[in-house]
C-alpha cells in the first residue's frame, strides 16, 4: 500500500485528539511535523515513518501531575499501533512508528536504536526550544499554577533548578540542556540558533526583574 496515503486519513484523528492545552496541542504537532520532516530528509531517515509518528505522538497523553504520566508515551504508542493497523499499514511499518513515540518522551531518558525514533525525539525537542519553547514552557507554568521565578534567586545562582516550583527554573532544568542532547546534526544545528533566543531573553528578564528590585 502506499503509506504516504495514509497522512490524510491519519490527520483527523490525530487533530481530534489532541487537547486544547497550548503546549501539546495541534499547532505543537504541525510543527513537530514539519520538524521531522526536515530532519529525515537531511540526515536520509525513513521520511514517511518519521512524519506518521510525529503526527501520531500526541494521541494520548496523561494530564501535568498524573501518577501515570511517566506512561503516555507507552499508552501513546499501543493507539497509533491500533489506529495504523485499522487502516492496513504493514507491521514492520506499525512496529517503526510505534517504537518511535514510545521513547520520544524526554523524561524516559532512553537513546532511541533507530534513526527515525531519534528524529522524532530531535524534532520534538525542537519544539521545547526558542521562541516557541518558551512560549510553551510559561503556558504549562500558568496552567500549574506555578509562579515565573522564585523571588530571591531568580536565575539559580545559589540553589539548584526546581521546574515543580518555578517556571524560569525549567530553562536550567532541561531547556539550555536540550541542544546537546540532539543525535542528528540537522537538529544540532537548528537548536544552536534557538538557543540563542532563549540566552537573549535571559538577558532581557535578568535586567528587567533587576530594575524592579
Amino acid at each position: 500500500m502506499d503509506l504516504a496515503a495514509l497522512t490524510p486519513l491519519l490527520e483527523e484523528t490525530a487533530r481530534a485528539r489532541c487537547t486544547d492545552d497550548p503546549a501539546h496541542d495541534w499547532l505543537h504537532v504541525r510543527r513537530v511535523v514539519a520538524n521531522a520532516r526536515r530532519i529525515a530528509e537531511a540526515e536520509g531517515a525513513d521520511r514517511v515513518v518519521c512524519t506518521t509518528a510525529a503526527l501520531l505522538h500526541e494521541l494520548f497523553n496523561h494530564p501535568k501531575g498524573h501518577p501515570e504520566s511517566h506512561r503516555s508515551g507507552e499508552v501513546c504508542a499501543e493507539h497509533a499501533r491500533t489506529l495504523l493497523r485499522e487502516h492496513g499499514a504493514p507491521e514492520d511499518f506499525v512496529d517503526a512508528v510505534g517504537y518511535a513515540i514510545a521513547v520520544h518522551p524526554f523524561s524516559l531518558g532512553v537513546t532511541p536504536t533507530t534513526l527515525e525514533a531519534r528524529v522524532l525525539q530531535d524534532a520534538d525537542r525542537l519544539d521545547a526550544i526558542g521562541a516557541i519553547g518558551l512560549a510553551r514552557c510559561f503556558a504549562t507554568c500558568a496552567a500549574m499554577r506555578r509562579p515565573f521565578y522564585e523571588e530571591g534567586d531568580p536565575f539559580c545562582e545559589r540553589r539548584a533548578p526546581d521546574d515543580k516550583l518555578w517556571g524560569i527554573d525549567h530553562v536550567y532544568k532541561k531547556l539550555l540542556k536540550l541542544r546537546d542532547g540532539m543525535h542528528t546534526a540537522t537538529a544540532r544545528a537548528m537548536a544552536a540558533r534557538r538557543n540563542e533566543v532563549i540566552e537573549r531573553f535571559m538577558e532581557e528578564l535578568r535586567e528587567e526583574i533587576a530594575a524592579s528590585a
